[in-house]
């Protein structure tokens, strides 16, 4: 499993579990018809890590602006 999905930190920057699947999806179908990595691929890396790698980086993200999806109000951080 990747590590990343563990932490409730990814979920919460695109505003819930069913969100972040929907845009690992949609970028993961880009990465495979062929579009450009926005971050740097380590050796052995998949490109599904690659996705998650470019969420957590802010390169791919939901347009809020553009879209009939609700921004995610952010989180209270625990202290």
């Amino acid at each position: 499993m990747i590590e990343a999905l563990r932490s409730e930190d990814i979920i919460n920057k695109v505003g819930g579990r069913f969100k972040l699947t929907a845009l690992i999806q949609k970028r993961l179908g880009e990465i495979m018809q062929g579009a450009r990595p926005l971050v740097e691929r380590t050796r052995g890396m998949t490109d599904i890590e690659l996705v998650i790698e470019e969420i957590l980086e802010d390169k791919v993200g939901i347009d809020y602006d553009n879209s009939d999806i609700a921004k995610p109000k952010p989180k209270p951080k625990k202290s």
